[in-house]
């Protein structure tokens, strides 16, 4: 990174879109277009981002969010999650998704245990029942997390990729894909 090459928060929604091109490429389109950027200016992103983030000297991840995001919109404790210790959500606003934030949960020091996206408080979260209600780009993991109790993480997913397994209301059973939190596609559930 460097003073004559900055990266924000226009810099880093294309850095979230480079993952999710993978599973909805429409939809990444139709973004790149709302944005006024290519798939080039998308790749260079993520190739700035990654190299920022493998850098030797460069700053640990959590300051790497502050420096391209920001002050947070908001920032509150977080306690008592099953497994995590005691830390804070810090929240920034993505203009590409306006009822949603990019949330970072942060542990002791700072240390980052996860960030994806998240719903904007007071924003309308999907109501989810059946399969018709997961839709690519609508649902966040939490969501899925808070209608469909005992849903279970998949192994063996890449970076800022997760896999669920889970049982809707309406007693059907499926896995879905996220990018960074965000519903990216459902695949066949598990056998």
């Amino acid at each position: 990174m460097t003073p004559a090459a900055p990266f924000g928060p226009f810099e880093f929604q294309l850095v979230l879109l480079r993952r999710m091109a993978d599973h909805q490429a429409g939809l990444v389109d139709e973004a790149l277009r709302e944005l006024g950027a290519s798939h080039g200016a998308m790749r260079e992103a993520n190739k700035r981002w990654q190299a920022w983030a493998h850098a030797r000297r460069g700053p640990g991840e959590f300051d790497r969010y502050r420096r391209v995001l920001g002050e947070p919109e908001s920032r509150r404790p977080v306690t008592g999650l099953p497994g995590v210790p005691d830390g804070e959500a810090w929240a920034w606003p993505v203009p590409l998704w306006p009822e949603l934030r990019f949330t970072v949960l942060t542990g002791p020091r700072r240390a980052v245990w996860s960030r994806s996206l998240t719903r904007a408080p007071g924003a309308a979260a999907p109501r989810l029942r059946t399969a018709a209600d997961l839709r690519p780009w609508r649902v966040t993991a939490d969501e899925v997390w808070r209608a469909c109790p005992g849903a279970r993480p998949r192994e063996g997913v890449g970076p800022a990729l997760l896999r669920l397994d889970f049982t809707l209301p309406d007693g059907t059973a499926h896995t879905a894909e996220f990018a960074w939190g965000l519903l990216q596609r459902l695949l066949p559930p598990l056998p």
